[in-house]
């Protein structure tokens, strides 16, 4: 993963969703040490004070859980809370905003749901 300085996503937060996405894909497994802080500010090449800032957002939402003098591990919920976490809030907003933009353009609602089954179907190659 290569970080976006330039973007207004947080480092902290770029380091927390990447790690999120490992779970998620199964590269970090349950009851799993995760990278320390010191690891991951040198993988990306980061203060450790930030790599820690991320890990202690993914403690918070109990996707980590830390074991004293060994480091953090990804919890046993971990991959349902980190998908419920994304539907609720990122498919959601994304939902929002495409309803809003179909609205500025006229798109029905019929028309938007057909726009989105095209798009699945092409995804799964049904073109």
């Amino acid at each position: 993963m290569i970080l976006n300085t330039d973007s207004t996503k947080p480092i902290y937060v770029q380091i927390a969703e990447w790690l999120e996405t490992e779970i998620l894909s199964g590269n970090i497994k349950q009851n799993e040490k995760i990278y320390s802080q010191y690891q991951l500010a040198d993988m990306f090449n980061i203060n450790p004070a930030t790599a820690a800032k991320g890990l202690n957002i993914l403690a918070d939402e109990l996707i980590l859980y830390k074991k004293r003098g060994l480091g953090m591990f990804v919890s046993t919920d971990a991959n349902s809370i980190i998908l419920n976490k994304r539907k609720n809030r990122t498919l959601k907003r994304l939902v929002r905003e495409i309803v809003m933009e179909a609205e500025r353009l006229s798109v029905s609602e019929d028309e938007l749901l057909q726009m989105i089954k095209a798009a699945n179907n092409e995804d799964k190659g049904d073109v």
